[in-house]
């Protein structure tokens, strides 16, 4: 008997409910899908009632719209037909509306809520098409085409729209709590964007409310709302908005709340390349969490939603719950970004460097608005939790990453003006602060002098103060040498991709190559046959040569590793500024960048050659990195050291890359410790080069230029 033929592919009865409740994450995410079909729908409103039978029974989920309803045709050959391409192909609603579902599945999420379904749907013209559907019947059916549903139609005077009546017994209701409620009023207030209005008309804001009722849960507040955003939205202390293209270039606005009379700032953005997502538009609102803040946003306004006036607990509690960077499409979230507890941005991960300029997931909340799949490769997952990890998502992330990156600038230099953060700048002047006695002994001497303490007596007492200051002065010395090496190592660890990259060539050559030199040495001990050396001896010869990249290379690098400073000298600063550009030769050789220095050959200047290294490597490595991050075509460094004799006038430092901000510049924030513009800086290289700077008698000042970063060093004068 033959066993060969063809058969037709039969789904299981289950394969509905696997769709529904399987592949549906949760009942929020269940209730989120039938809101999406009503706003398909072009209804204008969504009432969402769950009512609990007063003997506790059980309960149902009655969720209505008022859109344009089905016919009993589209009920049979659309909604009946699992992951039907209708909206897909559709794109838009008959409104215009931008269709939120597209696999086809998400009407089935309704199995999550109730034990069966009644679906009521009446067409414009008056047809009412009837369908209940019992899930236990598809649980236990072999096939689902051994299903039977019966669909009834009559022609009613009623108001277009649809019902979906879902219940559940006694069992399903007791997993309905204030908890689970809770969760569910939170979700529905994320759904949809709270800043409608925010930019112009980007969210497409036509008017789509939802209300909820809840009534007669055991244990639960009766609700009856219409569901609007968290009042906490609106007293930020800090903001960024904006839209980027698809090109990368955009123009965002920043602003703040907590200083009066502020003005908005404009921030031209280019990301350097295309977006690699679409275009995109930010709202990001971010919120300090010290005491002070805490007070301030009470003071503004903030109120729970029964409009009371709220505590510094009750604040934190809404900061700690509320808080969240939303991705949304067409105005509706995509779960889970934006839930407080998942943090796609990375934020908390980015804070633990550097926590003074960082801010974490719990200060910030907003969103994203992202385009169609289509146009943006953001894919959502069928499960809908979340977008697929692919490449437009990696963009999405770094270009957010970059937005929030312009608001943590802002933000640390506003902090720091204001007094609120403290400055770690100019170690050397704490520290002379810190052991300087000028005050005290003429503290001492008035004091001594007005309670009748003879001149003789008080100028011992000032003597004993200043033996003391000298023994300090020779502590304060050692730390001050010690702040310097650690700053040298600092600095090296900065650069330590340079170490990296030069080295791994001779690194992997010895790795291959010493397996042949032992084959080969083995063989003529072997053999005795001297042919064998003729293939020992040029491997040998490349390990010397190998072996001189290293040595080269931490020749270049030991005046920043020193663990100790041996005593400061006259340099000759020309040959000390080019040693200390070659620790770059390779990098520049890779990211085509080209190096002038401009100086009078016999020239020296009486410095720390660990110091000069630490200014230089510092000011380098962030040329190259920022004339490479920005693709600039002309990648160039000079340097020009101007003198008047043997004394120093200047060194200038320039580069062709894409500059400053003359508002970073003028608040002095870039030499802060932990400021940096760099998405993941450490915020140590200028901070470094200024305090190096400082040891040597010298400052490093930035100045606005037309073209690049200019900075320049120069000896500190009388008043400084």
């Amino acid at each position: 008997m033959s066993e060969n033929g063809v058969y037709k592919i039969r789904p299981a009865g289950r394969h509905i409910l696997t769709i529904g409740r399987d592949l549906i994450q949760d009942v929020y995410s269940a209730v989120a899908e039938l809101v999406k079909n009503a706003y398909d729908a072009d209804s204008l409103d969504m009432n969402i009632e769950f009512r609990a039978e007063p003997d506790r029974s059980g309960y149902s989920i009655v969720i209505t719209d008022h859109g344009h309803g089905m016919s009993r045709d589209t009920v049979i050959h659309k909604w009946m037909v699992p992951s039907t391409r209708d909206k897909l192909d559709r794109r838009q609603s008959p409104s215009g509306r931008i269709m939120q579902g597209r696999k086809g599945v998400g009407r089935y999420a309704a199995s999550i809520l109730g034990s069966d379904l009644l679906l009521e749907t009446v067409t414009a013209e008056g047809e009412k098409t009837t369908v209940l559907v019992e899930w236990d019947t598809l649980e236990t059916a072999r096939y689902l085409d051994d299903v039977e549903i019966l669909i009834e139609t009559a022609r009613v005077s009623e108001p277009s729209g649809t019902r979906l009546t879902m219940t559940g017994d006694s069992k399903l209701l007791a997993e309905w709590n204030q908890k689970q409620f809770d969760k569910l009023r939170f979700e529905l207030k994320k759904l949809t964007s709270p800043v409608g209005a925010a930019i112009g008309n980007q969210l497409n804001d036509d008017g789509f409310r939802i209300s909820l009722t809840i009534d007669g849960f055991p244990g639960v507040q009766d609700v009856a709302e219409t569901i609007e955003p968290y009042p906490i939205f609106d007293l930020f202390d800090y903001r960024i908005t904006g839209r980027i293209g698809a090109d990368g270039k955009g123009t965002l606005t920043y602003s703040l709340q907590k200083a009066r009379n502020t003005t908005e700032e404009k921030i031209p953005f280019d990301a350097g390349e295309s977006s690699g997502c679409g275009e995109l538009v930010f709202d990001i609102r971010v919120y300090d969490r010290d005491k002070e803040a805490i007070d301030s946003l009470i003071k503004r306004g903030l109120r729970d939603e029964s409009d009371n006036y709220v505590g510094k607990l009750d604040a934190r509690r809404l900061l700690n719950e509320y808080n969240g960077i939303g991705v949304y499409r067409n105005g509706f979230r995509i779960r889970p970004l934006g839930d407080a507890a998942f943090d796609w941005v990375e934020l908390n991960k980015r804070r633990v460097q550097n926590p003074s300029k960082f801010i974490g997931s719990d200060q910030a909340m907003g969103y994203v608005l992202i385009q169609s799949d289509e146009e943006s490769g953001l894919i959502e997952k069928s499960a809908r939790d979340g977008l697929k990890e692919n490449n437009a998502y990696s963009s999405l992330k770094k270009i957010t990453t970059l937005v929030i990156s312009d608001l943590e600038q802002r933000r640390f230099s506003y902090r720091l003006r204001a007094g609120l953060g403290r400055s770690a700048r100019n170690t050397d002047r704490k520290i002379e602060k810190l052991f300087s006695t000028d005050k005290l002994k003429k503290t001492v001497r008035s004091t001594l002098l007005k309670s009748g303490v003879g001149k003789e007596i008080t100028a011992e007492v000032i003597e004993i103060i200043n033996q003391d200051a000298e023994d300090k002065s020779k502590v304060a010395d050692e730390i001050r040498q010690a702040v310097a090496v650690y700053q040298g190592q600092a600095t090296l660890g900065k650069i330590i991709n340079v170490i990296l990259h030069e080295g791994s060539r001779p690194l992997n050559w010895f790795q291959n190559q010493i397996p042949n030199l032992r084959y080969w040495y083995d063989s003529f001990l072997e053999t005795g046959d001297a042919g064998k050396l003729e293939k020992f001896m040029p491997i040998a010869e490349d390990a010397g040569q190998n072996a001189e990249v290293f040595v080269t290379l931490f020749r270049r690098l030991k005046p920043l590793a020193a663990g100790k400073r041996i005593a400061r000298k006259p340099l000759n600063l020309k040959k000390t500024i080019r040693n200390s550009l070659s620790v770059f030769n390779k990098e520049m050789k890779t990211y085509r960048v080209a190096a002038k220095v401009d100086a009078p050959d016999g020239f020296r200047f009486s410095s720390w050659q660990q110091d000069i290294y630490a200014i230089f490597t510092n000011l380098v490595d962030n040329s190259i990195y920022w004339m490479n991050e920005k693709k600039v075509p002309k990648r160039e460094i000079t340097i020009e050291v101007v003198t008047d004799g043997d004394s120093l006038l200047y060194v200038d430092y320039r580069d062709g890359g894409p500059g400053i901000e003359p508002a970073l510049i003028a608040s002095g924030v870039i030499f802060e410790p932990g400021f940096s513009t760099k998405p993941d800086g450490t915020g140590l290289g200028l901070a470094i080069a200024g305090e190096a700077a400082t040891r040597n008698d010298l400052e490093l000042k930035a100045f606005e230029s037309e073209r690049g970063a200019y900075f320049r060093l120069q000896p500190k004068t009388e008043d400084e």
